[in-house]
């Protein structure tokens, strides 16, 4: 296979760090390539260790490299945490075209001039969303590309970080060898693989349970209109089950994994299991039931949580299309049923329709293949995209990444 033929995808996790290898397949992808790894060195979602995380990284992709018998190069990385922000733009630019038909050249130029803002400098850009276009006062235009016109504007949300934050991501993914050909927002990146355009359009909570955190997302009339971080995940239910049983944090997890029941009422007492002691050599049995009587809680306050984060941002009764959870924790047993009764509306679990990764906690990797697909067929709409390359235009994160690392190191 070719340099260039495919797109990767490196989702750094709490618990796990995945590489997703794809290749473009008409108007979609096919997922050809994953490997993953611990995710040492990170904690509650944030870099804690630059050396663990850098060895993290270097196993996923070797994993995908072997998986798929190529060499990877370059990677769309996704960021998150509450360091994200979301600050409302505006741009207008006059039509360049003599025939005032507007074109690719003419929207880029908006978006840039959208981008043109005030900034703490503690503070760096990672996107810019169009969430409208407006053509000499024609508002709702989604797309103003072939129209004619004089004048174009956009509303537009910027989505900014914090430089460390995001210095530190992009510092760990070099050092193992791999360059960012750009940064993702995750929840943007997963909203294309888990969400339909009428539940965007409507009104949707998206909601990652990982392991070190929770994100909750809100899209409304097809844009994102708000992100929040909660700092708890599964993670938590890890270490209740280490508790209450006595045993240690990887037998924990590996029983959560395989007993694991979110409902105390669907959990079974047929189904057992043998937990090790601590400190010991005993082995102790328990039941299914036993497990969801400690997960039950920590997962109610979870949910519970993820209801008010959603009042705060006053949509709590303003969601006609419910929540869309994805995440490993919400591929428990029970889980979507709980989420349910907590949250008090109707309740969806995304997985990802390909091989390999049928699992609500590869929505986020493969999310980002499908997100840089399409923004780089709106970037390069004359190319082939059995050709595409990784979208570095010049005043995209990368560069702008690399001009302040100048200063910063």
């Amino acid at each position: 296979m070719a340099k260039g033929d495919y797109i990767v995808s490196l989702d750094i996790g709490t618990s796990k760090v995945r590489a997703i290898i794809g290749e473009p397949a008409g108007n979609g992808i096919n997922v050809i390539g994953v490997g993953s790894a611990s995710g040492e060195g990170i904690r509650h979602g944030s870099i804690v260790d630059i050396d663990l995380t850098v060895e993290s990284i270097r196993e996923a992709v070797d994993h995908a490299e072997r998986m798929v018998g190529i060499q990877i190069h370059s990677a769309y990385v996704g960021v998150s945490g509450n360091h994200i922000h979301l600050q409302n733009s505006h741009g207008v630019v006059a039509v360049s075209s003599p025939d005032r038909e507007i074109g690719d050249e003419d929207v880029e130029r908006v978006l840039q001039q959208a981008r043109v803002v005030a900034l703490p400098p503690e503070r760096e850009i990672i996107d810019v969303v169009a969430k409208e276009f407006v053509v000499d006062g024609l508002r709702g235009i989604t797309d103003p590309r072939g129209m004619l016109g004089v004048r174009l504007e956009v509303e537009a949300y910027l989505i900014t970080g914090s430089r460390t934050a995001i210095h530190n991501v992009v510092r760990c993914v070099e050092k193992a060898g791999i360059e960012v050909a750009n940064l993702v927002l995750l929840p943007l990146a997963a909203s294309t693989v888990a969400l339909s355009s009428d539940e965007r359009n409507l009104g949707v909570a998206l909601v990652d349970v990982g392991a070190g955190a929770t994100s909750v997302s809100l899209f409304e009339r097809g844009a994102l209109v708000g992100t929040s971080i909660i700092p708890m995940g599964g993670d938590y239910v890890t270490h209740d089950i280490a508790i209450c049983l006595r045993t240690n944090t990887a037998a924990a997890e590996q029983i959560k994994v395989r007993h694991g029941c979110a409902l105390v009422e669907a959990a079974s007492d047929n189904e057992r299991f043998k937990v090790p002691r601590i400190g010991s050599n005993q082995e102790v049995e328990y039941t299914q039931y036993d497990l969801a009587t400690i997960i039950e809680p920590r997962m109610q306050e979870i949910f519970s949580l993820v209801r008010k984060e959603i009042e705060k941002m006053g949509y709590s009764n303003d969601l006609p299309s419910g929540f869309v959870l994805h995440g490993g924790l919400v591929s428990m047993q029970g889980a979507g049923e709980l989420a349910a009764a907590e949250l008090g509306g109707p309740v969806r679990i995304a997985v990802p329709e390909f091989l390999g990764v049928r699992d609500p906690s590869f929505v986020n990797g493969v999310g980002m293949i499908t997100y840089a697909l399409r923004s780089a067929q709106r970037m390069s709409h004359a190319e082939s995209v059995n050709h595409m390359r990784p979208v570095k235009t010049g005043g995209g994160v990368f560069a702008r990444l690399k001009d302040w690392f100048r200063d910063f190191i």
